[in-house]
């Protein structure tokens, strides 16, 4: 009676199952996108469609077929394929998985692929269980993550695995899932407004079958065509994917410094929005944005400094969402001002030798003879003020052993003239 009722669960969900769980693929031809890892003659697609695919780890955001993919594998391959999630799983789960897989290749020689859903959430003692059956060929383990597996999981499993980055769908990809599953619907979709549901997905084909499905089914409750107020109503913001301590975090403010190095004020902008929308702390941005005055605007524009710390000041005394204003300023302000790391790289180059070669003695001249007894050891003999000769002959600062390197090396950008130093190195 039980296997009747399950017959009939499954016949049913068929029919009413979410629409992303109803579409997805069966097959490697119908998954859309991460052509840059399964194009025809691909490594990974030839090791799939020859069953014999290896450990991996499938990182990317969601929606993107990570357990699509999985299940594919699952479809193609002669091995017995377990799946676990490792948000229920407890490692007694694992290890029974692991036994019967190990019974099965002593047995009569049949492998087990081992499926790990959401696997950084795995504690280090369920990996290290996990680690040994993939180390001995006990289990291939496809495992999948929206985080950074690099971040999340153990190094010794990673290093026994392929890591393989899904990719955000592009909105041409999108656009043939929503035809798709526009076809499943029955649906009369119009070209603006899958390009406005697409757009709007970010990437996610779950995200955007689920807003298809939502769409249709009010257009159809209303009795009237689908329309872009439809899905102004479905599409409601986003949550934004991004981790303060993960990969989001550092690839973002990456990226708002280099475009603020490379004098793009626009993505310096938009990086700068994306943190700020994502709850990334201001004080972190502002601390980011007076390293980067200071090492790549420098002298070439002494004011980028100022106006750097002035935005610090701003968002310790104004705060969000008003000091969102001063901090755009100021990034505009450091995008286009020059650039000069010449400050930056005297510094590395002087703390450089200082570590090689240790701390040399300034010369004589340059030394206290402010207490008894350094007169008679020549402290401070022959010092002549600037203030008190300024024409006077030009003095050695540099110790004795360093006459003639240079550290500071205008770069002539903007302010940061190329100027005549004289030889005042020797």
């Amino acid at each position: 009676m039980t296997d009747l009722f399950d017959d009939a669960a499954r016949g049913l969900q068929g029919r009413i199952a979410p629409l992303p769980q109803r579409m997805r693929p069966r097959s490697l031809d119908d998954l859309a996108g991460q052509r840059h890892v399964l194009a025809e003659g691909s490594a990974l697609r030839r090791a799939i469609t020859d069953d014999r695919p290896p450990s991996m780890i499938l990182f990317g955001p969601p929606g993107v077929g990570k357990t699509t993919l999985a299940r594919i594998v699952a479809e193609h391959t002669g091995a017995v394929f377990e799946e676990l999630s490792a948000v229920s799983a407890r490692v007694d789960d694992v290890r029974a998985v692991i036994r019967a897989a190990r019974d099965r290749l002593g047995g009569n020689g049949l492998r087990t692929i081992l499926f790990i859903d959401e696997i950084h959430r795995f504690d280090k003692r369920q990996q290290d269980t996990v680690l040994h059956a993939v180390e001995e060929g006990t289990v291939t383990l496809i495992g999948a993550t929206t985080e950074n597996p690099y971040f999340q999981v153990n190094a010794a499993l990673l290093s026994r695995c392929t890591v393989i980055e899904l990719e955000p769908l592009s909105l041409d990809d999108l656009a043939d899932v929503l035809s798709r599953g526009a076809a499943e619907l029955g649906a009369e979709l119009p070209d603006t407004v899958s390009a406005e549901i697409a757009r709007r997905a970010g990437g996610d084909a779950r995200s955007a079958l689920q807003t298809l499905e939502l769409v249709w089914e009010t257009a159809r409750a209303e009795g009237v065509p689908v329309e872009q107020r439809h899905v102004d109503d479905a599409a409601r913001k986003r949550p934004l994917r991004y981790d303060r301590d993960g990969d989001q975090h550092y690839d973002h403010a990456s990226a708002f410094i280099k475009s603020m190095r490379g004098g793009d004020a626009d993505a310096a902008v938009y990086y700068l929005a994306v943190m700020l929308e994502s709850g990334e702390d201001p004080r972190f941005i502002a601390r980011r944005m007076i390293i980067l005055a200071s090492e790549d605007v420098g002298n070439a524009d002494p004011r980028a400094l100022l106006i750097a710390v002035a935005a610090a000041q701003a968002v310790e005394h104004v705060g969000l969402p008003e000091a969102q204003l001063s901090l755009s300023q100021a990034v505009v302000y450091l995008a286009r001002a020059p650039k000069s790391n010449a400050a930056a790289t005297a510094i590395w180059s002087a703390r450089r030798d200082v570590r090689d070669e240790g701390p040399r003695l300034p010369p004589a001249t340059l030394r206290s003879g402010g207490y008894g007894g350094a007169s008679a050891r020549g402290h401070g003999e022959g010092y002549v003020s600037p203030h008190d000769d300024p024409g006077g002959a030009p003095l050695a600062y540099l110790p004795e052993e360093l006459r003639g390197r240079r550290y500071y090396r205008p770069s002539g950008a903007g302010e940061e003239r190329e100027e005549d130093r004289g030889d005042h190195d020797g």
